[in-house]
């Protein structure tokens, strides 16, 4: 079996039976291995990954290691592929950015930022300060948040929250309490985000969750809340979050994914001074993944099943 490796993911395995070979993810991968039978996608453009289901007939494996595989689904690979994932592969650094971007919209980096670059000594945001603020995101002691899209990576994210005196609630298409964890249903969402300091987002991109964050959801959470979305861009209406930012009817919101990648040099969120962008950068880093991989190659020539499954073959 030729399995096909970018040359970001080091692999050092050695497996009877498959042959790797590197590829460079971001050229079109050479002729000579259209006959691959298994590849691994990583730091593929779309079009790269358009382009290798169109031209690798044979493939019997694709495996994703980005954490969502909205992309994998809908690039055309042939329905004798297996699809896998990259599930658990980044739930540390993307639950570490998201308390990054927590804390950041607490402590009002990004104020003291443009102050910064300003030269300008930001007093009203240092020296003596009540607390608690009043009807101001200022500490995660005593916040309420909401972390909506409760998987690995709100598994993970949690426990941080909580030691930093956040209470926390999941939500996800089952309720259940998971770890001291309260977890509802979507349909709770308007009478718990009008109680909600912070909403993270963590949700894939499906058509379900497409603009689920929307007008009405975001009228519903207090003046003082922040919105944070490590998840994908697809699952906050852009437009209704604008109108509600300018408006004043929540306080921020920080955004290390968008609707459109790279974020487009006219939209109006990089102007609006309660934003703050990263450049989706909670992730990038797939722990763990050359396990996966081996792992997932060697249960393929045995004939047994395959981890983080997201489509059989057909």
């Amino acid at each position: 079996m030729k399995l096909l490796v970018p040359d970001l993911v080091p692999f050092p395995a050695v497996i009877e039976g498959v042959q790797v070979v590197i590829f460079d993810p971001a050229a079109p991968i050479p002729g000579e291995h259209a006959d691959a039978e298994a590849l691994v996608v990583w730091g593929m453009p779309n079009e790269r990954i358009f382009d290798a289901a169109r031209r690798l007939p044979r493939l019997r494996w694709v495996q994703g290691l980005a954490a969502g595989s909205d992309v994998l689904l809908t690039a055309g690979f042939a329905d004798a592929a297996t699809i896998t994932g990259g599930r658990s592969l980044h739930d540390a650094p993307v639950a570490e950015h998201a308390l990054a971007l927590t804390l950041a919209a607490a402590r009002r980096l990004h104020t003291l930022v443009r102050a910064q670059l300003g030269h300008r000594w930001a007093g009203e945001l240092g020296g003596f300060q009540p607390e608690p603020s009043p009807g101001v995101f200022t500490t995660l002691r005593g916040a309420r948040v909401v972390v909506w899209g409760f998987g690995g990576i709100a598994r993970t994210l949690a426990p941080h929250l909580r030691a930093l005196g956040a209470h926390v609630t999941g939500v996800a298409t089952t309720a259940r309490t998971e770890d001291g964890v309260e977890v509802v249903t979507p349909a709770a969402l308007p009478e718990l985000l009008a109680r909600t300091d912070v909403v993270i987002m963590v949700l894939p991109a499906t058509a379900e969750t497409t603009g689920a964050l929307g007008a009405r959801l975001l009228a519903a959470l207090p003046a003082h809340a922040w919105v944070i979305n490590v998840g994908r861009g697809a699952t906050v209406d852009e437009d209704a979050l604008v109108d509600a930012l300018r408006s004043g009817s929540i306080a921020g919101a920080a955004l290390d994914v968008t609707a459109t990648e790279p974020l487009p040099v006219a939209s109006p969120l990089w102007d609006l001074p309660n934003v703050i962008i990263t450049p989706h950068a909670a992730g990038g880093r797939p722990l763990g993944a050359a396990a996966l991989i081996e792992h997932n190659a060697r249960a393929l020539l045995a004939g047994e099943p395959l981890r983080n499954l997201v489509r059989a073959a057909r």
